[in-house]
């Protein structure tokens, strides 16, 4: 997942209302948004190449979303996927804090990774490139792509935007509120200008590529669009998935229970 905005804690009706992108080669073989197997029930995709994932939630109250952080062009050798980070976190029970400590002295284990964890009322931010480091949100809106958490890159500059003014708009507190602002900005495929590109080594033409937030490549490209909203009660996960050029695949609207807290 390459593309994360998160409004936490400033909304009237959601504790949580995720935006997200997830970017990724069109070869990797991936299943869709779905309830997982086991207990507790767990909602989310999953990269079966590696068998972790980019975004899932439980009905005990825990989400997990992770991004790559991108330093030049140059593969990386960690033994360990980032996404098993979001797969372990979810199925744990140990309080954020906790799990946290846990994973500091292993962090350099994994892929470069940008995660955000909630439980239990709590969220936090952990990543481990150059360094491990860590600390608690708080309550507003989180950007991330593949740079540093809030990092005011243009891709998450065009996603907060629209978030922020969905948030403030009576039909959020519908029964059934409208997405069509969120879906359209996961969508736009308009790059930035050359004097607004980060440099992360990768080169200038990579650089533009990337820099849209819906990226579209024959090989390389946006794989799933989603929404993530919490409610005291409730939890919604909507996904909408696509193939090489954008070709829409599919989509999955997933409702289910979050404890009333």
């Amino acid at each position: 997942m390459c593309l994360i905005a998160l409004a936490w804690r400033c909304h009237p009706r959601f504790d949580a209302v995720l935006v997200t992108n997830r970017d990724e080669f069109h070869g990797r073989a991936t299943a869709p948004a779905q309830r997982h197997a086991g207990v507790p029930p767990i909602f989310g995709g999953q990269d079966l190449e590696k068998g972790g994932s980019w975004l899932l939630a439980s009905t005990e109250g825990r989400f997990a979303a992770v991004t790559n952080v991108r330093v030049g062009g140059a593969p990386e050798d960690a033994p360990r996927s980032r996404g098993a980070l979001v797969d372990d976190f979810v199925r744990s029970s140990l309080p954020v804090s906790d799990y946290l400590d846990a994973l500091a002295p292993i962090a350099s284990e994994f892929g470069r990774f940008n995660v955000l964890l909630c439980a239990e009322g709590e969220l936090h931010y952990a990543g481990n490139h150059p360094a491990f480091r860590r600390q608690a949100l708080a309550p507003g809106l989180h950007v991330v792509s593949n740079g540093d958490l809030d990092a005011p890159w243009p891709k998450t500059q065009r996603l907060r935007a629209a978030l922020a003014p969905w948030l403030a708009d009576a039909d959020s507190l519908a029964a059934e509120p409208q997405f069509t602002a969120l879906w359209t900005a996961l969508a736009d495929r308009d790059r930035a200008a050359d004097a607004e590109l980060p440099d992360t080594g990768v080169g200038l033409a990579l650089e533009r590529l990337l820099s849209s937030p819906f990226i579209v490549g024959e090989a390389y490209g946006t794989r799933a669009s989603s929404l993530l909203l919490v409610s005291r009660g409730q939890a919604r996960l909507l996904e909408r998935r696509f193939g090489a050029h954008g070709a829409a695949l599919g989509d999955s609207d997933l409702r289910f229970a979050w404890p009333d807290r």
